[in-house]
């Protein structure tokens, strides 16, 4: 019988697929990056520049000698997780090894991974951020829209394109039952473009984009990552997120390594089968303004915390 030797890393194969798949299955998928000069494996650097401001001419000669401030801030990551799996013969087209992983691939991303992506980026932006949080009482119909706007504010500096608003389902109910709000909520795709893209309710408040995030799993403040419980869990004491606004700019998970493997019986230990290995190491972070160095671009809204069972 034939013995298949597979140490084909297939994810840098099909590395703009994984990307793209992921962008297409995600919420987040606005602030996914690959755009990042690493310095060493796990590193990479976000440059904070800052100028002073004018001063007063004076008219006997001479200018006014400004400052002008530049700061690497290095930024690790840290998230790195991974699976294999035994996958029978049977289940197996050996004449085509790729598509069959590619098929344990899709599965994986659709039912963990994507939904892990969109989990991470909620709870690390909202817990990390150094933003204003407020625990919400009042979940009125009536007061829907002025506290959206209110929590738009802090933010509005950066240009309404560049945020993006996420809302739980409850609320995006509440702003489609507003007799106040007058624009349509509608069923759309989170990126524009073409091509099968994730869709969800979209809408827009002051030019301000509206996702909401229908999959309530997704949106809490605080994940535990417990493999044998699922893969990830909201931990209990986290609270619910009402809504959530972040900028573009400030605001990016980055992928860095990608690793899949497909191994056929007798290229492995493993016992009589495929196995498949998964590695994905990534992760979110929330950058500076430049002039306090603080994180300042994200306003959250909470709700209850999460119980215990």
């Amino acid at each position: 019988m034939a013995t298949y030797v597979n140490v084909i890393n297939y994810a840098q194969e099909w590395k703009r697929e994984l990307i793209d798949f992921i962008m297409q299955d995600t919420i987040s998928a606005e602030h996914i990056t690959s755009n990042v000069n690493w310095l060493t494996a796990e590193t990479f650097n976000f440059t904070i520049l800052s100028t002073s401001g004018y001063q007063d001419h004076v008219r006997t000669g001479g200018w006014n000698a400004g400052k002008i401030n530049q700061t690497n801030v290095p930024y690790t990551v840290s998230h790195d997780r991974d699976i294999e799996f035994l996958v029978d013969k049977a289940d197996v087209d050996e004449s085509n090894l790729t598509a069959s992983a590619k098929n344990v691939t899709n599965v994986f991303m659709i039912e963990n991974q994507n939904p892990e992506t969109d989990a991470y980026f909620f709870s690390t932006v909202a817990s990390t951020s150094g933003a204003v949080t407020t625990t919400e009482t009042d979940t009125a119909v009536g007061t829907i829209l002025a506290r959206l706007k209110r929590d738009i504010l802090p933010i509005r500096k950066y240009g309404a394109r560049n945020i993006r608003g996420y809302l739980s389902s409850a609320e995006m109910d509440l702003l489609e039952q507003s007799s106040d709000f007058t624009r349509n909520i509608e069923i759309d795709k989170v990126m524009s473009g073409e091509g099968d893209k994730l869709e969800t309710r979209v809408t827009y408040l002051d030019g301000v984009k509206l996702i909401e995030v229908y999959d309530a799993d997704r949106f809490y403040t605080a994940f535990t990552y417990d493999d044998a419980a699922g893969g990830f869990q909201a931990t209990v004491g986290g609270k619910v997120i009402n809504h959530l606004f972040c900028t573009l700019s400030h605001t990016v998970t980055v992928p860095k390594i990608a690793s899949i493997y497909f191994f056929a019986p007798g290229g492995h230990t493993k016992g009589d089968g495929f196995l498949y290995q998964n590695r994905s190491y990534w992760d979110t972070f929330s950058f500076p303004n430049a002039k306090t160095a603080t994180v300042d671009s994200i306003t959250v809204s909470v709700g209850a915390a999460v119980p215990s069972v």
